[in-house]
């Protein structure tokens, strides 16, 4: 093999081997923050202060929430808490997350933990 045709290959597998680098990178920073080892940061402000509002509230216990947004427009919200077995605590919580975010209650999710 002639010195520049080595050089050639190698500098394809530089290249090559840069573009994946660069592609696991952009994975990262877009999706890295959000898995389960991103914990409590990865929680927005809303949702803290929409799932301490929903703990404050009678009949429901400890709360989790989350909020989807594409373009800045909430496009649905799931509510997993305690107390969600019942009824009329499903419907306080439709009500205030509703209220809440200024959004309709169809793309309000409740789940019982």
């Amino acid at each position: 093999m002639k010195a520049a045709e080595w050089f050639k290959q190698r500098r394809k597998i530089i290249i090559v081997a840069a573009l994946i680098v660069l592609l696991v990178a952009v994975v990262l920073v877009f999706f890295g923050g959000r898995g389960e080892s991103g914990g409590a940061a990865a929680k927005t402000q809303t949702e803290q202060r929409l799932a301490a509002l929903l703990g404050r509230m009678d009949g429901i216990g400890e709360a989790e929430v989350m909020v989807n947004e594409e373009g800045g427009t909430i496009t649905g919200v799931v509510v997993v808490c305690e107390g969600a077995d019942s009824i009329l605590v499903r419907n306080d919580i439709l009500n205030a997350v509703a209220t809440a975010l200024d959004i309709d209650r169809s793309i309000i999710a409740i789940y019982s933990m």
